[in-house]
Formats: C-alpha cells, structure tokens, sequence
C-alpha cells in the first residue's frame, strides 16, 4: 500500500505537470502570475507566524509554502468544461495556477529537501533540470523515435501512455539519484511530456488513458492512505483542534483568494470574485506538503489532519459556490449554449 500510495502520489503531481503548457508562459500573464504568487506568500506570512506562536506549527514557513499552492489539476477541467479556457481571464487564471504550483513544489524540494543544506539542494536542483533540459534538447530531435510512436499511437501497443509511464518512473528516479524530492522529479516528468509530445494532453484517447490510470487507480489509493494518517481522532476529541479547520480554510481564501483581484480591472469585480475562488481550491499539494511537514516533525498531526480537511473543503465548497452565486455568468463565454456546473467536475 505505502507503494501504490507513493505511485498514486507521483501520479497526481505528473498529471499536473501535464496541464502545463508553455507556449502560455510569456508576456504580460507571466507577469501578473508571478505578482500574484508574491502577493499570496505576503498574505500566509502574518497568519502562519501567529499560527506557530499559538502552537499550531513549529515552522511558519512550511505553512506559508503549503498555502501558496493551488490546484491546477481542478482548475483547467473545470474552465475546459465551461468554455472559459481559450478566454483572457480563463488563460490568466491557468497561467498562475501553473506559476503556484511550479513555485511551491520548487520552494518545499529547496527548503524542506531531505538532502544537505538550503544551498546544496539549490544546486542539485539547478543539477537535475540541466540533465532535464539536455535530455528533452536530445529527444526532440529524435526524429525516428517520433516515427514509432506516430506509427503506433493508434494501435493496442498504446506507446502513448507507456512512454508517459517510463518517462514518469524515468525522472522520478533521477530526481531520487540527485537528492531532490521525488515529488520535484514527477511534476517535472508532466512538464516535459507537455514540452516533447503534446499530444497526450491534447488526444482525447492518450488523455483518457492517463486519467484511467491515475484517477481510476493510482491516485486513489493515494488519497486512501492520506485519509488514513489522518489524526482524525484528535480533531474530534478536542474542540479547540477541530477549530483549525475553518481558522485553515479561511487563511487559504484570503492567500489564494486576494490576489485575484488583479483581474478586477480588466474583467470586473465579480469575474475576479470568481477568479478567487477557483484559485482557492488546493488539496493534492496541501496533502503532500503536510505528510512532508509530519515526517520532518515540523507540523503536528492533528494540525496536519486539519490542513488537509481544509483543503477536501475547499475542492468541495469554493467551486460548488461559485456556480451558486452565479459568479461564473460573469466571465464573457465565446460559447452560445450555458456552461456545465462546474461542481459536476468536481464530484
């Protein structure tokens, strides 16, 4: 089980990875994006250093960190399913999710890496993404590996999502030979397969395949065994530990929630609300750096149990609200037929 849970774990942050697309990554959204991740670091610093002073925590900045986080793997099917994506706001908001999730798992391998110091993990890192970049400079001009999968992709070989496993195992174990976090390593192998081959997260059949393994098997599994760890038993017993919940979910509203409002400007005030609180939305990042935290005895488990219940509650309630307070209506759909509920994505 711990196996399958550390697969399904790996999994969850290729598939994220595989969001990502760089084409997006330039220009004023860029930019905004990055504001916007400051002004969510900003925003968690006074909340988690008065959370450690109330002994929620032993370290304010893995909080901070965990905070800053969101959730593009909910985000992009839920503007997808909504005909919101090819929208200015719709871009922006992919473009910082990518930006958040990118920063955070950079930020949780650099400062709470298992190997050495703050300095030599920023050097492996640094390490790791040249071979990377090498690796992907080498791929793309292999032209007779392109020929075989052409040649294959529609057949029972599914060459496909073989490739996108042993791409994943690949730089997962190589992130592992350098001593950064494994976790780095299979946002990373996402990353790269969205670089070399598209297709996957364009292809209706290689994308399906992927979900099937992930969310049909692996991912599952890894949220079984997270629930597990769960000081559930301390949250309940203990009114004051079970206040950390929403004290938690409220945090990660006004963190994640704020700095939307950089959209106000040019798509109005309540496309940004809803803008806010799809950016709110984060629990597979939430559920790895608090497992990090545990292990590294930074983070207490009934605090622990509490972040990751905030974070079920924020995939849960912000999209399931936005539909009900019809904010959604308020992005310009190029579509003529109304949008799916966005919490149907969710469910």
């Amino acid at each position: 089980m711990a196996v399958l849970s550390w697969l399904g774990l790996a999994f969850l942050l290729f598939l994220a990875g595989l969001e990502i697309d760089a084409r997006r990554l330039g220009g004023g959204l860029l930019g905004k994006a990055a504001v916007g991740y400051l002004m969510a670091l900003a925003l968690a610093t006074p909340f988690a250093v008065a959370l450690a002073a109330a002994g929620w925590i032993d370290e304010p900045v893995l909080l901070v960190v965990t905070l800053s986080a969101t959730s593009l793997g909910l985000v992009v099917p839920v503007l997808r399913d909504a005909g919101q994506n090819t929208t200015a706001l719709g871009q922006g908001l992919v473009v910082a999710c990518t930006v958040a999730d990118l920063a955070s798992i950079v930020l949780l391998s650099v400062l709470f890496g298992a190997e050495g110091d703050t300095r030599s993990r920023v050097a492996l890192i640094l390490s790791f993404a040249a071979v990377v970049a090498t690796a992907v400079l080498a791929a793309d001009r292999w032209t007779r590996l392109q020929r075989v999968v052409a040649s294959l992709q529609e057949s029972t070989a599914q060459i496909r999502i073989r490739l996108a496993l042993v791409l994943l195992v690949a730089l997962t174990a190589l992130a592992g030979r350098f001593g950064v976090e494994t976790i780095l390593g299979a946002f990373v192998a996402g990353v790269v397969l969205s670089i070399v081959d598209p297709l996957p997260r364009d292809h209706p059949r290689s994308r399906a395949g992927l979900d099937a393994v992930g969310f049909g098997v692996l991912i599952p599994i890894f949220y079984v065994t997270t629930g597990l760890r769960l000081d559930l038993a301390g949250l309940l017993q203990d009114p004051a530990a079970l206040v950390r919940v929403p004290v938690l979910l409220l945090v990660l509203l006004v963190a994640r929630g704020l700095p939307a409002l950089l959209y106000a400007r040019s798509a109005g005030a309540r496309a940004a609300v809803a803008a806010g609180l799809l950016q709110a939305t984060s629990l597979p990042f939430i559920a790895t750096a608090s497992q990090v935290g545990v292990e590294l005895h930074l983070m207490p488990p009934v605090t622990a149990a509490a972040l990751v219940t905030a974070g079920v509650l924020s995939v849960a309630l912000f999209p399931t609200l936005l539909h009900r307070t019809d904010h959604h209506k308020a992005i310009p759909d190029p579509v003529s037929e109304p949008p799916p509920h966005p919490a149907q994505q969710v469910a």
